[in-house]
């Protein structure tokens, strides 16, 4: 456990060594926030059922946070350090396989709750944010969310054959998501074509199932979201357990 932490830590310092990763990571989704923020204000609209647009959107920011960690720092540092040989060594070392890859799952967790705290910081102190949910649930959910999301960029690290590929698809499904799965624009506002298209996208069924418990509803209202996100899950895990390649 003692060499897990200690890497987790050597991990997360060079994670902020690089600054245009921490600012992509750390900065992006802020900066969403303050620009929704300081163009739209988060005044009650009725057509957001009484809450304010930034009550609605800062659960889909959460995770947006989730899935650059998971396509990312995931999916294409895990690729690009295996085209470097850089795994291969780690894996020479005395730490066991499972301790090198739970040490990187560990810094893209705690950094994803880093940014989480400083959405939150703004989104209370300087826009009025409400939130209506069991405090719970909503950990529940958010943890839940990362075990899918993190499954899913193990998959992709493990199927896809190089850094530019991986990268290539992050971008297309980063931007994809970003556009379709209620961040860019809330999911209310967005026609029936194109949320049809948007089921199809994980962050989609995250940002649906964060935003319900953010604004108080139960569990059992997002049956379909549960369904997609376990099965996302389960097929990342067997799928990277079968193909997760080292070198």
């Amino acid at each position: 456990m003692g060499g897990l932490w200690k890497l987790t830590f050597v991990e997360l310092k060079l994670f902020l060594r690089d600054i245009g990763g921490a600012v992509f990571v750390l900065i992006f989704p802020l900066l969403m926030l303050i620009m929704f923020g300081s163009v739209y204000g988060n005044e009650p609209n009725p057509d957001f059922g009484g809450y304010g647009l930034l009550d609605i959107t800062v659960p889909t920011l959460f995770g947006l946070l989730i899935t650059i960690g998971s396509l990312f720092n995931l999916n294409v540092e895990i690729a690009t350090d295996r085209e470097k040989g850089i795994l291969r060594r780690l894996k020479a070392t005395p730490l066991r396989p499972q301790t090198i890859l739970t040490a990187r799952v560990l810094r893209i967790f705690l950094v994803t709750v880093l940014g989480i705290a400083l959405l939150l910081i703004f989104g209370f102190g300087v826009y009025g944010l409400q939130f209506r949910g069991n405090l719970f649930n909503f950990v529940a959910g958010f943890l839940f969310s990362c075990v899918s999301l993190f499954a899913f960029g193990f998959l992709l690290a493990s199927i896809l054959p190089n850094s530019r590929t991986a990268q290539g698809v992050a971008m297309v499904l980063m931007f994809a998501m970003i556009f379709f799965s209620g961040v860019a624009m809330p999911s209310e506002t967005l026609p029936a074509n194109v949320l049809g298209f948007a089921e199809i996208l994980p962050l989609t069924h995250v940002s649906n199932l964060l935003k319900g418990l953010w604004l108080g509803n139960n569990w059992g209202e997002y049956i379909r979201e549960i369904v997609v996100l376990a099965s996302i899950a389960i097929i990342g895990v067997v799928v990277s357990l079968k193909t997760f390649r080292w070198e």
